[in-house]
């Protein structure tokens, strides 16, 4: 009877050697995270390397904060308006792209899909530039109506209106590109027909096409909603939260908290209650996503 042959090392490790980038990975994600958690119930300062243990101290007093509660609900409203619309946006305008295919439209997927290439910092200084009053394009065009020196961001009525914009302006190709791949992704019998049976436009989009876009669409808001309640970069390079506090969100009010006031034990709260908050959503938003494609599958 021949000896059984022994595997070579290599074939023995083959295994853990595919599954080390995701160990790591994995490693490198629950460390900080844990790291945050205990950091959470300490006074821990980047003022002094003498630190203790004070429970739920820093929970207690955030949920008592209004500074908090503020926040938050400039984190919902910011979210709200810029998915809201993107989403909108997105649909209506792969709509309108994905009916013609000439020309003007080729020229038109570039023009809108140009703010894709530019970081949120650099759309957020061009906006500037564009609403100059002296020299800025937007202001030039609201001067045509009768519209002169726009507050933008240096009033708390406007700000808001002004940072959803540069979020439109940048986020919603974003929207765009997948809702208009999904729609030439989309089988062309049932279409067919419906217009040999008489189906209106409306019918068809109401009936076919929002119910098999689903997925594509639970996809795109899936990631928009989990960068605008987290957003920080177009907010602190537009105004840093002003005027005031009418923009502090969660992820700037932990930024002023770590690194203004260099309290880290009072700043970990608020972007865990960030990562709850995105959890918790997109973990229904994924379960949307799974029943609508099985119902698109059967």
């Amino acid at each position: 009877m021949e000896k059984q042959q022994k595997k070579p090392l290599y074939l023995k490790l083959r295994p853990w050697l595919i599954l080390a980038p995701t160990l790591i990975v994995t490693l490198g994600i629950l460390y900080p995270f844990c790291q945050a958690i205990f950091y959470s119930f300490t006074n821990f300062s980047l003022k002094s390397s003498v630190w203790e243990f004070v429970g739920i101290k820093n929970w207690v007093e955030m949920l008592k904060s209004t500074d908090f509660w503020h926040s938050l609900w400039v984190t919902v409203k910011y979210t709200v308006a810029t998915v809201g619309l993107e989403m909108l946006l997105g649909l209506l305008l792969a709509l309108a792209l994905n009916r013609k295919d000439n020309l003007f439209s080729r020229i038109l997927k570039v023009v809108l899909i140009f703010p894709l290439m530019v970081s949120p910092v650099i759309a957020t200084l061009l906006f500037k530039l564009m609403t100059n009053s002296s020299v800025g394009i937007i202001e030039k065009f609201l001067n045509l109506f009768g519209v002169y020196a726009f507050p933008w961001t240096a009033d708390s009525s406007t700000a808001l209106f002004s940072v959803v914009l540069i979020d439109l302006w940048v986020n919603t190709p974003f929207v765009l590109l997948l809702v208009l791949a999904g729609l030439q992704g989309l089988p062309k019998s049932p279409y067919e027909s419906a217009m040999i049976d008489g189906g209106t436009a409306w019918f068809t989009f109401k009936t076919l096409t929002l119910p098999l876009l689903k997925p594509v669409l639970l996809i795109a808001l899936i990631f928009r909603f989990c960068a605008a309640v987290q957003e920080f970069s177009i907010i602190y390079s537009t105004t840093k939260g002003g005027p005031g506090d009418t923009l502090m969100n969660l992820s700037l009010s932990a930024y002023q908290e770590a690194f203004t006031y260099s309290s880290i034990g009072t700043a970990v709260p608020r972007i865990l209650v960030l990562w709850l908050i995105i959890n918790f959503v997109s973990k229904k938003l994924v379960s949307a996503w799974l029943k609508s494609k099985s119902a698109n599958a059967g």
